[in-house]
């Protein structure tokens, strides 16, 4: 039989241990059409199947799959599906400090904005966020995303419609974090507290080391905790205890960075070098 199907609320929602994001909220909606409210954070929605319409300031927008809308703490709005479909969406809410109350007015006048490689950030942001142990990374993506929105959210000439990710080379800085990354291979830290012991701005701390290095900090340090796993794991420590001993947050997390830069899982590398002896 045809016909539209029925309603479905599909949601799954946390809080990370990140700082500036209060919640990660994953929604599939077929019907639901939610009324006016506010929050008290930022709202970053992006779409991935379907479409959105909603009011902002009573004026109607949409969100089509391509784009990144940015709602403001305190600016009533509401949501329904703009496809026949309905719509499925990742949201974050971050902090209202973490933008600033200066960019809630532009953010009302344009709240959708479409930049590829923003889109791109935010759904590797997701992707971080869903794994425990990626912290790192996802402060070092959750800074570059707020770099860029308030690029877009500021006025710029005509003749540059997209921002630009600036180039700034800090050789000195870059070592400086690399040093403190050597120092906490195991231990592991947050890029505010990197920030803060460095001194610098996050986001430039972040790009002062991939322009050095060729590779971002949270990348390094899991080449750096993949190193010492592989030495382990061939003197026969078991992965879950590895997992334990280089820092990774369980042996999940060990074999997923394992795999990816290895090609095989710890299980696997260490048998391997068990065969030999």
């Amino acid at each position: 039989m045809g016909g539209r199907s029925k309603d479905q609320r599909n949601v799954s929602a946390w809080r990370p241990r990140v700082p500036g994001v209060v919640e990660v909220f994953h929604a599939h909606y077929t019907e639901y059409a939610y009324p006016m409210h506010v929050h008290d954070a930022w709202t970053l929605l992006i779409v991935d199947d379907g479409a959105v319409r909603y009011d902002l300031d009573r004026h109607e927008h949409g969100t089509p799959h391509d784009t990144v809308s940015l709602l403001p703490p305190h600016v009533p709005h509401n949501g329904s599906p703009a496809t026949p479909d309905g719509f499925r969406k990742r949201v974050l809410y971050l902090d209202a400090s973490r933008l600033g109350d200066e960019l809630i007015g532009p953010a009302v006048d344009a709240p959708d904005l479409r930049d590829p490689v923003l889109r791109r950030r935010v759904g590797q942001l997701h992707a971080a966020l869903a794994l425990p142990g990626d912290e790192l990374e996802a402060e070092s993506r959750l800074t570059l995303i707020g770099e860029r929105l308030r690029t877009h959210l500021r006025p710029r000439g005509d003749e540059d419609p997209v921002p630009r990710d600036p180039v700034r080379r800090d050789p000195a800085l870059a070592r400086r974090l690399r040093e403190l990354l050597d120092e906490r291979v195991v231990a592991g830290i947050g890029l505010e507290e990197a920030a803060a012991l460095v001194p610098a701005h996050p986001a430039h701390l972040v790009r002062a080391f991939s322009g050095a290095y060729g590779i971002a900090p949270h990348q390094y340090l899991m080449s750096r905790r993949v190193d010492r796993a592989r030495r382990l794991l061939l003197a026969g420590r078991a992965p879950a205890d590895v997992a334990g001993a280089t820092g990774f947050y369980d042996q999940a997390h060990l074999t997923r960075h394992f795999k990816r830069l290895v090609g095989v899982t710890p299980g696997r590398y260490r048998a391997s070098g068990t065969r030999r002896g």
